[in-house]
């Protein structure tokens, strides 16, 4: 048996075109849908950014981004193995390698362990603090996939794992951690939570069903104005990050993109609509340059 390429995959064609074992495995990893590792890397770009580092250490952008390809993949196998029996009862899951059968399960920690190995040549390009802040992340990201099980909240539990390379980018040029770096942070957390949410409103339906928490089903008929407080939340956060750096009105200035675009998903978000749903969420994509480029004016006047 072969893993079905879901609707809602990025690169129909080129997963398509993969040998079926290959495809399993490139299914399960989620390769087939980049935005996951855009979302993970754009945070350790930011901090890399801010605190002055992103042309002398490009290099360091580079490697972030080969580790969020990786970690993501093997996030998304870890997780897989954990939900394996609940990924059967949600249509839009039950087609997962694992879930279908596609791939075994012993297959699926061999790939895991690979992934890992990938991200383990990352860490060693870091220095001590650096390394020491990614090590730190292991217990949150080998919690999360239970979170949905305990709390109606997992995206928050998501936002601190996804937003965890602010500080290991912020860590990695100043040696530590730091005010601008941990207020960096914080906003990413709830810019998570933002779109994270959004994101869940395409389960809603099977998540009640099967008994799976989420911010989504939470909020209810309030999910708008509860993403826009939460994208609101991010923004003083963030504005906060690029004052403690320069405390000039006019670096504020650098923010209006990101919140005009937050603002344009709040606005057009249709919750009852799963592809506006979808949209709306691969916009974050975009959403993580304009945040770069706020971070790379920023950091390159100090």
């Amino acid at each position: 048996m072969t893993a079905e390429i879901v609707p809602d995959s990025e690169h129909r064609g080129i997963v398509g075109a993969l040998p079926p074992v290959l495809r399993d495995l490139a299914l399960l990893a989620r390769f087939d849908r980049p935005i996951g590792w855009w979302l993970l890397f754009w945070p350790g770009a930011w901090g890399v950014a801010l605190a002055g580092g992103a042309v002398a250490r490009w290099d360091l952008i580079l490697w972030l981004l080969i580790g969020s390809i990786a970690m993501r993949g093997a996030g998304c196998v870890y997780n897989d193995i954990v939900d394996r029996d609940l990924d059967r009862q949600v249509a839009r899951t039950a087609v997962r390698p694992l879930a279908s059968g596609a791939v075994s399960l012993k297959a699926a920690w061999a790939w895991l362990g690979l992934l890992c190995l990938v991200g383990l040549v990352v860490l060693f390009q870091l220095h001590v603090p650096a390394a020491l802040t990614a090590l730190a992340s292991v217990t949150l990201v080998a919690a999360y996939p239970f979170m949905k099980r305990i709390t109606w909240w997992p995206q928050a539990w998501l936002g601190l794992v996804f937003s965890w390379a602010a500080l290991v980018g912020w860590a990695e040029i100043t040696g530590g951690w730091g005010l601008p770096g941990l207020l960096l942070y914080g906003g990413g957390i709830a810019w998570v939570i933002g779109y994270d949410t959004i994101y869940a409103l395409q389960d809603v339906e099977d998540d009640a069903l099967v008994g799976v928490r989420s911010s989504a089903r939470r909020m209810g008929a309030a999910v708008r104005p509860g993403v826009a407080g939460f994208y609101a939340v991010a923004l003083l956060l963030w504005g906060a990050a690029l004052w403690r750096m320069r405390p000039d009105p006019l670096v504020l200035v650098a923010l209006v993109p990101m919140a005009i675009h937050l603002g344009w998903q709040v606005v057009t978000l249709v919750p009852a609509d799963g592809a506006n749903a979808l949209a709306r969420f691969r916009a974050n994509r975009n959403a993580g340059a304009l945040m770069f480029a706020a971070c790379l004016v920023v950091g390159s006047a100090l």
